[in-house]
């Protein structure tokens, strides 16, 4: 790619593809014809591929096309949510924090990290989403901050950076049907308990995997669950019993009813905060890092 890229010749790009034609892009534009031919000439030759063939009276993308239109989407849509984003700054003047919450990440453990700075006055938007789609946000910063169970992948192209901000043991809980039953030779209860756990894409559950074998446990399993708030929903049902972090045992007894009654001894959840190479970072992930990273 040469320095002759630039956005102007992306929009004029972006409006032939949309409109499937120079003509119709011409006229939308008020431009003529062969000023908006020789722009998206230009975008090609700096980006070293052709982004459109011929299909018909119009023109189809080729596969850059395709790619540059999606880039293309994400800018100029972004753009047009400019004025209301602006016009929603001048009414909400606080600051704003928005995060990605990893949809593996226990709730409460969620509410733990940001309760300092939900004390304060600022607007506080999250999002919960598969973990990967979050990365995504963040790396084109939608995101100022993503909590997850589990550190970002290593890619040098994305600047993605990730702190440990604490941890806790897992360890056993069940609803109070079970609680009798469930405290009789643990670990081995839980051949005979209905169990409940997180699904494989939890980073923990191949931790409890491996604690069942090194037991000689094989589990009674009636469900997995991708969130964990659901998790403990149908736990405090009395479905079965669940694995959970011991940090937050007391909100699990007060909230879901559901009693510890063993450690899940050797296994760990970790709770860790990711956010994206920024030269200005935002004063409230400071205030997050700085009361929580152990």
């Amino acid at each position: 790619m040469d320095n002759q890229f630039n956005y102007r010749h992306l929009y004029y790009f972006w409006v032939v593809a949309k409109e499937g034609s120079m003509s119709k892009a011409a006229e939308r534009l008020n431009m003529a014809v062969q000023t908006i031919s020789a722009q998206v000439h230009i975008l090609e030759k700096s980006l070293g591929f052709l982004l459109f063939k011929p299909a018909g009276r119009g023109l189809a993308l080729t596969e850059a096309g395709n790619t540059t239109l999606d880039i293309a989407n994400q800018i100029f849509l972004l753009g047009e949510k400019l004025p209301e984003l602006l016009q929603d700054a001048a009414r909400n003047p606080r600051l704003k924090l928005t995060i990605g919450v990893s949809d593996g990440l226990p709730k409460l453990v969620t509410r733990e990290i940001l309760q300092k700075v939900i004390a304060q006055s600022i607007r506080l938007v999250i999002h919960e989403g598969e973990f990967e789609d979050l990365l995504a946000d963040l790396a084109l910063h939608r995101l100022d901050l993503i909590l997850a169970d589990q550190p970002a992948p290593l890619n040098k192209n994305l600047n993605l950076y990730s702190e440990q901000l604490n941890f806790s043991e897992m360890a056993w809980f069940t609803p109070a049907k079970w609680l009798l039953q469930a405290r009789k030779k643990f670990p081995k209860c839980l051949n005979d308990l209905p169990v409940l756990l997180p699904t494989n894409h939890s980073k923990v559950r191949l931790n409890i995997d491996q604690w069942f074998n090194k037991h000689g446990i094989t589990p009674h399993i009636v469900g997995e669950f991708e969130d964990s708030a659901l998790l403990k929903t149908f736990g405090s049902g009395g479905l079965g019993v669940l694995p959970a972090p011991d940090c937050i045992k007391n909100d699990l007894k007060s909230n879901y009813g559901l009693v510890k009654f063993g450690d899940c001894d050797g296994v760990y959840e970790y709770f860790y905060a990711i956010r994206a190479e920024k030269k200005i970072v935002n004063p409230l992930i400071l205030s997050i890092l700085q009361n929580t990273v152990q």
